[in-house]
């Protein structure tokens, strides 16, 4: 069974650095666009930053400058550095996946249970 599995999230002051990692298990041959999402209390769920299967980018206007994420294929992990964090970035912060290729043909659109970031002021 695949599976994302992220680590890292924590308590942390404003404009400390946190780096969320996430793992995929499970038969896998490859995964392709790996996504950061987070999710506010009472907030919709948003996207923080995408990295494609050959490494570009996209981050939300919130965080460019602040926050890198980066891919190892071979391991099938993405991460996420935040730095410079702000109270405005605590969130459940969730790992996303696309498309994962295995023996079983593909998985679709599969997350992660979410990890806690708080930022205190």
């Amino acid at each position: 069974q695949v599976q994302l599995v992220e680590s890292g999230g924590g308590l942390v002051q404003t404009g400390g650095s946190l780096r969320l990692s996430c793992a995929a298990s499970g038969s896998i041959f490859s995964i392709g666009a790996m996504a950061w999402y987070r999710q506010a209390p009472g907030q919709q769920r948003e996207l923080v930053a995408s990295i494609t299967s050959g490494g570009s980018t996209n981050y939300a206007n919130s965080v460019k400058g602040r926050f890198t994420i980066s891919r190892d294929n071979a391991k099938k992990t993405v991460s996420l550095q935040m730095n410079s964090l702000k109270v405005e970035d605590t969130a459940v912060y969730y790992c996303n996946a696309d498309r994962i290729f295995g023996p079983s043909g593909i998985i679709k659109d599969s997350w992660g249970q979410g990890t806690q970031v708080t930022v205190s002021s």
